[in-house]
């Protein structure tokens, strides 16, 4: 599911529910994290990543997965899709 709501920062609890369509769920998704408490308050790393627009986190989430370990700046945003590849010329 895609949406372009919620793009910018502090607003990750948001983002994650539109896309998932429930405010629940997005908050029992981010439990499962470590982002959020039991209450639904936002732990460090969780902060963290409210800090982050959603172009950061999807760079941050690629460069994670990454299996040689390439840099967030190795990797080209597509907001269509909320997903980041790697560019060309790595």
């Amino acid at each position: 599911m895609t949406t372009q709501k919620f793009m910018g920062r502090h607003q990750l609890i948001d983002r994650l529910a539109a896309q998932i369509g429930s405010r629940e769920t997005a908050l029992e998704v981010l439990k499962k994290r470590g982002h959020v408490d039991d209450k639904g308050n936002l732990t460090a790393a969780g902060k963290k990543r409210d800090a982050m627009t959603a172009e950061e986190r999807a760079l941050d989430r690629a460069s994670t997965r990454s299996a040689t370990g390439k840099k967030p700046t190795a990797f080209k945003y597509n907001p269509k899709t909320n997903t980041a590849t790697l560019r060309k010329k790595y």
